[in-house]
């Protein structure tokens, strides 16, 4: 059984988020919200806000966000349950007793049945690799420098030429085929019957935080193709949420983590002495992977092979990081190509020097975005400084962005008032008020619409929940069809629904989005900044935001319609001849703000 959508929502409007947050969070009241420092990221200004007429938290830094569930399961790690279950007892409430289906209880042993096979499979690995048949296996690993310990402390092992060792091992001790082929360890085929999936290979046990054998890595002896090969995701094994590495790092007594690319670059760090580093697991970086490394600290180091590869992986992790609070440097080690080469050639206390000499991730990106632009030529040069300008309006701590600023202005030879301004310039476009900027380039161009569509969106988003009162006039003007991007569109028809059923309540609509990062970024739709001090000014804004949002919907009408069907031509067409009368001063606006 589930807790009914009621109950859950009498259990979160008995526990006031304000109430709730200040148990953890010291908080001020400014204004109709209270501000606090950040209990998700590094901070020393308050950008973390708690609004009680929202009943939701958002921070302008970090971008987490969410209502008082959300609080807790990232502040505490519960579960959704455990934190209604917490809150459920604070409020008074008595939950009726949850009982396990059938199928729930199956779920449960067939995970644990899936563990326990695992855990026996890396022991068949690990005693393969001493043997004869696995002297390939050893030899190769011995010639990449580990030592025994090292092998031992990683389970490392082997896996035989002949394709169904395992198996007969595994179905000795009594396995179904079934299961076994849920393990993800197996294949089967028509005329071979049940093969192992690994063979051939040198095999990296993958563990959990909790030291868990979840699945399974191998590196080809020979040329054979694939070089490395991954278990597939199983009912205990989902890349996208595991690091490896990191039932030992999370143990580590330094300051951050190092995020570097396999196998072999994680296990050659831990043992030159630095037990901190992880790596994912054969694909790029992901949010959960760095929601998951914040959990354990605050700081991380990008180590990456130092090929165009590894500076696309790095340029593609830097936001991911950054997005969940961590503070996150760079570690160049050219002339090498990874850290298994560097440390091999230039020791521990040269490896520990390039750690500490680790760039400024936001200084990095610059420098990586240069290579892009002719700095010789002045139209390049003006293109680059845009190009950076425009990333510093994303940072939203003004003492961040104008020191940012100001290293940037004195790296290029440019007045920090000058780059000043041209940020300033840039943040106000789609934010109520629009300038007209000669557009740099057609791709350039193509973008900052893009952008500046889903800023519009999100800012009407914040309007309507932050003053309710004046939906009925806007939907006028504005439909969810003019919402272009698909969750803005999901958001705005759950508003409409709550304005018409008698309410808008945010904190409940949240509800309906269980993936954390979704959480995240539905809140930060409720909370783009508004920083408008009159009701004049917010009426002004309104209209430009309203005008903005229906010329973007009617671009994506046009490139997505079906040109043979004339009633949506006709409506197209009856829809650009209003904008224009909006535009030229005709868009009457009917309410009051309270």
């Amino acid at each position: 059984m589930r807790y009914s959508d009621d109950l859950v929502e009498e259990i979160r409007m008995k526990n006031d988020i304000v109430d709730v947050i200040s148990g953890y969070v010291k908080l001020t009241r400014k204004g109709s919200s209270y501000f606090g420092l950040c209990p998700f990221h590094n901070e020393k200004s308050p950008s973390f806000s708690v609004s009680p007429g929202k009943q939701m938290y958002y921070c302008f830094g970090c971008g987490a966000g969410g209502n008082v569930f959300t609080f807790l399961m990232e502040y505490e790690n519960f579960t959704f349950v455990e934190a209604l279950k917490f809150l459920a007892e604070r409020a008074g409430i008595e939950l009726p007793q949850m009982e396990y289906s059938r199928e729930a209880k199956a779920q449960a042993d067939l995970k644990n049945t899936l563990l326990e096979i695992n855990k026996k499979a890396a022991k068949f690995y690990y005693y393969q690799l001493k043997t004869d048949r696995g002297r390939q296996g050893y030899e190769y690993l011995k010639n990449r420098g580990l030592s025994d310990e090292t092998i031992q402390r990683f389970g490392l092992g082997y896996s035989d030429k002949y394709g169904n060792l395992l198996y007969r091992y595994l179905k000795e001790q009594g396995y179904s085929d079934e299961i076994l082929l849920q393990s993800g360890l197996f294949h089967a085929d028509e005329v071979h019957g049940m093969q192992d999936k690994f063979w051939n290979r040198v095999i990296f046990p993958i563990m959990d935080a909790n030291s868990r054998v979840i699945g399974f890595g191998g590196r080809v002896m020979g040329d054979g193709k694939p070089k490395y090969l991954n278990s597939p995701e199983t009912k205990i094994f989902d890349k996208s949420r595991n690091l490896y590495g990191l039932h030992v790092a999370r143990s580590s007594r330094r300051k951050n983590l190092i995020i570097c690319e396999g196998y072999m670059d994680v296990i050659s760090i831990h043992q030159a002495g630095f037990n901190n580093a992880v790596a994912s697991l054969g694909t790029a970086l992901t949010s959960l992977q760095a929601s998951l490394m914040k959990r354990y600290t605050d700081e991380v180091l990008v180590i990456y092979d130092s090929d165009e590869a590894g500076v696309k992986a790095a340029l593609r992790a830097i936001p991911l990081l950054k997005g969940v609070g961590l503070t996150t440097k760079v570690v160049n080690l050219r002339p090498y190509k990874d850290p298994d080469e560097f440390i091999r050639n230039e020791g521990c206390e040269a490896f520990e020097k390039r750690l500490e000499e680790a760039e400024n991730s936001f200084l990095y990106e610059v420098r990586m975005r240069e290579q892009n632009f002719d700095l010789s030529d002045p139209q390049g040069r003006t293109d680059f400084l845009h190009d950076v300008a425009a990333r510093l309006v994303s940072i939203e701590d003004e003492i961040e962005r104008n020191s940012y600023t100001q290293a940037i202005a004195a790296k290029y030879g440019v007045t920090g008032d000058m780059m000043n301004k041209l940020v300033g310039k840039l943040a106000l476009q789609g934010a109520g008020r629009t300038e007209n900027v000669k557009p740099r380039s057609l791709t350039n161009n193509r973008k900052e619409k893009e952008n500046g569509a889903k800023k519009a969106q999100k800012l009407m988003l914040t309007w309507m929940t932050s003053y309710p009162e004046i939906i009925g006039e806007i939907e006028k003007y504005i439909t969810p069809d003019d919402f272009t991007t698909a969750l803005y569109h999901q958001v705005a028809e759950m508003i409409y629904l709550q304005y018409h059923e008698g309410g808008v309540n945010p904190a409940k609509l949240l509800n309906q989005f269980v993936d954390s990062e979704e959480q995240n970024e539905v809140a930060g739709l409720f909370n783009a900044v508004l920083p408008l001090e009159t009701d004049e000014d917010r009426r002004r804004a309104l209209k430009d935001v309203i005008c903005n949002m229906k010329e973007n919907s009617i671009a994506y009408q046009s490139s997505h319609m079906d040109v043979t069907d004339m009633t949506a031509l006709q409506k197209l067409m009856a829809d650009k001849r209003m904008l224009e009368r909006w535009k030229a001063g005709n868009l009457p606006l009917n309410f009051e703000f309270t």
